[in-house]
């Protein structure tokens, strides 16, 4: 338990304790109440009362029971800054510099030995902290860990805006440590569950701008925070402290962005940051905290590779486009005399959007040697005849979207009979939500329950999903993005005894692939096929399959969005159900919407039933 001390305790057999300062007990259990030491131990109130540490590392306390009882961590620390000199890095003020300051500060201990801390001084330097940049790349559905985006910090010297040296800075990045190769429903069951450590890294911002802004296509958006060199300074002291140390990590709220909190309170003491959260901690949720505390002096925003491919070819027409496509596979259509009819400013535009199309398809790859070439080759008519600057419009701030969590009332009828409905989305964004900030064509949504009260007071659940993820990115000349979607849980679905049941609770696991395509700027349409398997009381089998398709329309319009949906499925046992549903959000305000839906379910297991509900939407988190 006493890892870090081990060699304190060999040396204590030769040289003599140098004389702690005698607090008084009083003192030492005021201090170990004080909110900055409970930052600095990581602690929260425990659940059946006390405290407990987020740090679930033995090695990070050098009392035995340091985790649960912040004074006895304190009355250790203390007593280790007074061993000998002699241990050197190993030292307790060596391993611990922000605990140390603290402490000094709050107790005047003039009299600690003089340690030189070689290791921690060479470390800090290198950094040579003086501001930091809170660092937020968006949401990525292709990859479980990225879905709601990331946060991390970059950590800046004194002259990174006059000199322009971002890329020298480093990032500070707390993450899942993950060790073999979990597939991804593995990976996502264990996020959830703690079953994964979570560590701070401190690396080279410019490879996690990498990371993210191309090998990922992620927009990054870096917020400029106010902190004084003190302050991050101070920040940067408490990281030392937490090199190699684990913590358990969750998706859903001990993650990346409650970390990053947490090393914030311990910057700017009295923010209260992690407060806000006590169930779920979504990145964008923790930006807008971040900026409600009036930390964020400025916002700059880096386009991804794709929003830039798109940007290049937003003016070109559809033929245009199309030539821009060919010449990404065959650089000799430059001499072609398609190509050169076009005139010298429209070439530069073909060209510039081919050579930016051929480097996004190269992103993850292996060098292909005729890729290299074909960029050359592009590349050196970009040269010979440039293109205007690149002017990429600058999207929604994530942070000015809606929050995460939604709470809903509605009231409806469902084949003449009323009810109410109530329900809790833990997170975060569906195709009707107010797309403001949002992932074009993104719906995730987590942990959605749906009660209803029907006529007598007759309550059922209706509807619990765990996961629903529909990645709708339109496709057009020059990228093909495949649309997706996966979904699991329990719903209603019209069954054999509806007439008493109110619908059969079923649960299932439904998937889909298929296309989604822009039809104007407002209007978009989507074709997916679909499969699920289904446990139903009404089959004769435990699990039933199913075929099907799922097919829509997109329309953003001045009230909110709207949605038209047709799907169906058929069933190996002869099954065959279908739907038509329609969806309007009408949008009060950011965080506040009305939506009306109705829909009309045809079974071969009962009747057809119509349904229409008016329903309320508040968006907190």
């Amino acid at each position: 338990m006493l890892k870090r001390l081990l060699p304190w305790m060999a040396l204590c057999a030769c040289s003599p304790l140098l004389a702690a300062a005698n607090i008084p007990h009083e003192r030492l259990q005021a201090l170990a109440d004080e909110p900055y030491w409970l930052a600095l131990g990581h602690y929260e109130h425990a659940r059946l009362g006390g405290w407990r540490s987020f740090v679930d590392d033995p090695k990070f306390f050098l009392a035995a029971d340091g985790a649960e009882h912040p004074a006895a961590e304190l009355a250790a620390t203390l007593k280790a800054l007074y061993a000998p000199a002699e241990l050197g890095d190993r030292h307790a003020q060596c391993v611990y510099p922000a605990r140390t300051r603290w402490l000094r500060r709050q107790l005047q201990l003039d009299d600690l030995p003089q340690v030189a801390c070689q290791e921690y001084r060479t470390w800090y330097e290198d950094i040579n902290p003086h501001s930091a940049v809170l660092v937020f790349p968006a949401a990525y559905l292709n990859s479980p860990s990225s879905m709601f985006g990331h946060t991390l910090l970059r950590i800046d010297q004194a002259d990174v805006d006059s000199d322009n040296t971002a890329l020298l800075s480093y990032a500070l990045n707390f993450g899942a440590y993950i060790e073999g190769m979990d597939n991804s429903i593995l990976y996502a069951w264990k996020g959830l569950m703690g079953g994964y450590p979570g560590l701070f890294a401190l690396v080279p911002y410019r490879e996690k701008l990498s990371e993210y802004s191309r090998l990922e296509n992620r927009d990054l958006w870096e917020y400029r925070l106010n902190l004084t060199p003190e302050e991050t300074g101070r920040m940067v002291e408490h990281v030392w402290e937490l090199k190699q140390v684990r913590f358990k990590y969750y998706f859903f709220d001990e993650n990346c962005s409650f970390r990053l909190l947490e090393l914030l309170e311990i910057a700017r003491p009295g923010t209260e940051l992690t407060d806000h959260f006590p169930l779920t901690a979504i990145p964008t949720d923790t930006v807008r905290a971040v900026k409600n505390a009036g930390m964020i002096d400025r916002i700059d925003y880096r386009p991804s590779r794709e929003r830039e491919l798109l940007a290049r070819g937003t003016p070109l027409s559809h033929e245009e486009k199309h030539l821009a496509r060919s010449l990404a596979d065959d650089d000799s259509l430059l001499d072609s005399p398609e190509f050169k009819a076009l005139p010298a400013e429209r070439q530069a535009l073909v060209q510039d959007t081919a050579f930016r199309l051929v480097r996004y398809r190269a992103t993850g790859q292996d060098r292909d040697t005729a890729v290299a070439s074909r960029s050359y080759n592009l590349l050196r008519a970009i040269n010979r005849n440039p293109p205007p600057a690149l002017d990429v419009e600058r999207p929604g701030q994530p942070e000015d979207g809606h929050e995460s969590r939604t709470w809903q009332i509605g009231a409806g009828s469902r084949d003449g009979e009323a009810f109410a409905q109530y329900g809790l989305r833990m997170a975060y964004h569906d195709l009707n939500d107010n797309q403001y900030g949002f992932p074009l064509g993104a719906q995730i949504e987590i942990g959605q329950m749906k009660l209803r009260q029907y006529e007598g007071n007759r309550w059922q659940l209706q509807q619990f999903d765990l996961v629903t993820i529909r990645s709708m990115t339109p496709r057009n000349e020059l990228l093909q993005p495949l649309s997706w979607q996966v979904s699991g849980g329990w719903e209603r679905v019209p069954g054999k005894n509806s007439d008493d049941d109110h619908d059969t609770l079923v649960g299932h696991l439904n998937g889909g692939a298929g296309g989604s395509w822009k039809l104007t700027d407002e209007l978009q349409a989507y074709a997916l096929g679909t499969a699920r398997i289904e446990n139903n009381q009404d089959f004769a089998a435990t699990i039933a399959p199913a075929m099907g398709f799922d097919t829509g329309l997109l329309w953003s319009n001045p009230l909110g969005n709207l949605s038209l949906e047709g799907k169906g499925d058929y069933f190996h046992n002869g099954e065959v159900r279908r739907t038509l549903s329609f969806g309007q959000q009408v949008e009060l305000s950011r965080n506040l919407g009305l939506r009306l839906s109705a829909q009309r379910e045809f079974s071969h297991e009962a009747s057809p039933r119509n349904e229409v509900m008016l329903e309320l939407r508040w968006y907190h988190y």
